[in-house]
């Protein structure tokens, strides 16, 4: 699965020197890759502020999840002896190993079975006790990387959001539909042949699981317990004018689709520009979730209070004001609270946090077993190519 993993353009952005201490004995450097727009500018500010060690901070910015995945992949380049030398080397770094990467919570499985990532020390992040259970127990992992609430700490989760409906509200005027408020809508025969789906099994038979029942979830083991699936699956694939994981919003703009599922910080920056014809909604019998994390490199240097003050500065309850009503995503610390629980400068964020009652009946999308897996994958295979020997009649991605 590759949530998000495009952002309109690709580009790899440096901004070293932040901040430099005064004196070079007690420099300390903290080299960060991060996704592009991932965490607020508000914020930068903030930490340089706020940042009791002298040092530099050097953030080295990917537009695609993906990317930063494949960062984790790459063998350090070998240093000729020459790049130690201050006056050969022009002053360029001797590393590029970062000392936190961002990674979505989808690919904390893989990047922990291949030995990608060290695990954390969390008796050194001092708010980690602040973080709500969820969000610990979805980063406690085994070696292999599934769910183990006795594992060890692989994440330290910054920011969270949701798979939502988004629908050109002017086409749902003109032909007199009410706007959609649930999974259910998407079966709508006036519908037929104006939806795009995210070409992902797990997103799209997660949504008819919950269209099925709300106390179903994502993460079913067994869909052959689930009778009615398979015939669900079909009448909402003939909705469907094709599946894509990111090409989905501009025909919706142009009116091509009426309807689309897809992801929060995809979709928040759209209904920003266009909030007079782009409309949103998070689905009342519970959606996905999904988190951004910050991991550490097998091969990062010993010294991890650098990152423990980075980490701990952005689970500050002020701070996670700031991230949750200046960025794209919610913060962990409020995950799950009413509106009115929340302090007020960021009570109309109603489409980053969803409803208790909602958010309670969604799920983050974890590992499943080998048999399970293939389950989903047949059943995908069955639907999307249903009737056909040959190619895919709807597009979408891979």
């Amino acid at each position: 699965m590759k949530r998000r993993d495009f952002l309109w353009g690709t580009s790899t952005l440096a901004i070293s020197g932040l901040f430099a201490g005064c004196s070079s004995q007690e420099e300390a450097s903290l080299r960060i890759r991060l996704l592009k727009d991932s965490i607020p500018a508000q914020l930068l500010n903030e930490f340089r502020q706020k940042f009791k060690r002298k040092g530099e901070l050097d953030l080295m910015v990917e537009a695609q999840l993906i990317s930063l995945f494949s960062s984790l992949q790459e063998k350090p380049k070998p240093q000729n002896w020459w790049s130690r030398l201050p006056l050969l080397s022009g002053g360029e770094k001797t590393s590029s190993i970062a000392n936190l990467v961002t990674l979505g919570d989808y690919w904390l499985n893989a990047a922990i079975e291949q030995k990608l990532i060290q695990p954390l020390d969390t008796e050194q992040l001092k708010k980690w006790e602040e973080l709500p259970l969820q969000y610990q127990r979805l980063v406690r992992r085994n070696q292999q990387g599934n769910i183990d609430l006795k594992g060890e700490v692989w994440g330290a989760p910054y920011r969270w959001g949701t798979t939502m409906i988004v629908y050109n509200q002017d086409k749902f005027k003109a032909e007199g539909l009410n706007p959609p408020q649930d999974w259910n809508d998407l079966w709508q025969e006036r519908l037929q042949n104006f939806i795009s789906l995210p070409d992902q099994p797990r997103e799209v038979i997660g949504l008819t699981l919950k269209k099925i029942n709300p106390q179903n979830s994502y993460n079913t083991q067994q869909l052959d317990k689930i009778p009615q699936l398979k015939s669900e699956l079909k009448a909402l694939d003939r909705q469907v004018k094709f599946y894509s994981n990111d090409n989905y919003l501009q025909p919706l703009i142009l009116g091509d689709t009426w309807l689309a599922v897809g992801w929060s910080t995809d979709i928040l920056p759209v209904i920003q520009r266009y909030s007079n014809m782009i409309g949103a909604v998070i689905p009342q019998s519970g959606t996905s979730l999904w988190a951004d994390l910050w991991v550490r490199p097998t091969k990062a240097n010993d010294d991890f209070s650098l990152a423990e003050s980075w980490i701990d500065f952005g689970w500050q309850p002020d701070i996670a004001v700031l991230f949750s009503r200046f960025g794209k995503a919610a913060s962990p610390i409020f995950a799950g609270e009413s509106l009115a629980e929340l302090p007020k400068i960021i009570r109309d964020k109603k489409l980053i946090f969803p409803s208790p009652e909602i958010y309670k009946r969604s799920d983050f999308i974890l590992p499943l077993s080998a048999k399970a897996q293939q389950q989903y994958l047949n059943l995908w295979r069955e639907i999307r190519f249903q009737g056909l020997g040959l190619g895919d009649r709807k597009g979408g991605g891979e």
